[in-house]
């Protein structure tokens, strides 16, 4: 049986791809105080658990922001 998930308030933020991995986690919790936002390494490898309130910031060696940040 699939599972639906309606998480509340925004969920993704393109607009961030390109910018500072900080600057983006500050931008992610202030628009969504409900997600805790967090910043890792392109490559790093996460858990395939959904959760309404955790956005994983994929950034490169240099804290920019290479992936869309999404609730996941």
């Amino acid at each position: 049986m699939e599972e639906l998930f309606e998480c509340k308030g925004k969920n993704a933020w393109p607009e961030l791809v390109g910018k500072n991995g900080d600057y983006a986690k500050k931008v992610v919790e202030k628009e969504n105080p409900r997600v805790n936002a967090i910043i890792l390494l392109e490559g790093t490898p996460t858990t395939k658990d959904f959760r309404c309130d955790r956005v994983w910031i994929f950034v490169d060696k240099k804290n920019i922001v290479v992936r869309v940040p999404i609730i996941t």
